[in-house]
Formats: structure tokens, sequence, C-alpha cells
């Protein structure tokens, strides 16, 4: 049983000719781009690590705003005078906005973020209520 109906040889292929053609196409500068998160918990707090490699700690906006903490950033498009002509040009600059719903236990006064080797890490400590306990052994008298 074959699968593949073989293509007769008289019909050229107008699809094959339409894909194959390298059609100079130009992609918008800006394009969104959403970057991996991992998000991890501990005891005394939540870690964030998202990754965004070839940026600058200066490239990021963090904010909380009701309870939401939103991770942003946005690089404009620079305009270069260049020399010669590029048959094809898809760098692009990029930006994105992360969101996240915060829990009641993160403490928003001691929120911390650091950039290192392409990855933010934002630390959100936990209020020493939310924290756990120790186990108490009661007496029994």
């Amino acid at each position: 049983m074959n699968l593949i109906r073989k293509q007769s040889p008289f019909f050229p292929s107008l699809i094959d000719d339409f894909i194959n053609n390298d059609w100079t196409v130009k992609v918008p500068a800006i394009s969104s781009t959403v970057p991996a998160v991992n998000i991890k918990e501990l005891d005394n707090q939540f870690e964030i690590e998202l990754a965004a490699p070839g940026k600058q700690k200066g490239d990021f906006e963090i904010e909380v705003e009701d309870e939401v903490l939103s991770i942003s950033s946005i690089q404009e498009e620079e305009k270069l005078d260049e020399k010669g002509k590029f048959t094809r040009r898809e760098f692009s600059y990029s930006g994105f906005r992360r969101s996240f719903t915060l829990p009641d236990s993160v403490n928003l006064a001691k929120i911390d973020a650091n950039y290192k080797e392409g990855v933010l890490h934002v630390l959100l400590p936990k209020h020493e209520e939310a924290q756990p306990q120790p186990k108490k052994l009661i007496k029994i008298r």
C-alpha cells in the first residue's frame, strides 16, 4: 500500500515553486516573545527565574500593583545607517511582559531581584506567619 501519490511529471508543482521561492518579506522590527519562567516555593520564600539572555539589568522593569507582580522589558529599534544592501534582515528587538498573581503569604515590602548570566532572579519572601512552624509537642497531664 502506497500512502503517497506519485506526482505527474507533466504537471509542474505550483505549490513547490511558491514554497521554495525566497520571498523577501519584511518582518516587523518589534516582536513579542515571552521568556521561559521557573517558579520555586521554599519554606521562607518563592523564587522566580526568568530566562532573558542578552539583556542588561537596566532593561527590566519590575512592579507590584494590587498583589500582581509584573516583569517587563522593551528594547526599541535602533536606526542604523549602514552601507550595503541586505538580501534578508532578521535581527529584531523585542519586548515582553509577564504578570503573576501573588499569594497573601508574600511580604511585598521585601521583594528583591538581581540579574546574572542571562537569568533574572526575583525573590519573594514570605511573612513570618506564613512560614512553616516547627513541630510542637504537647504534654498530656
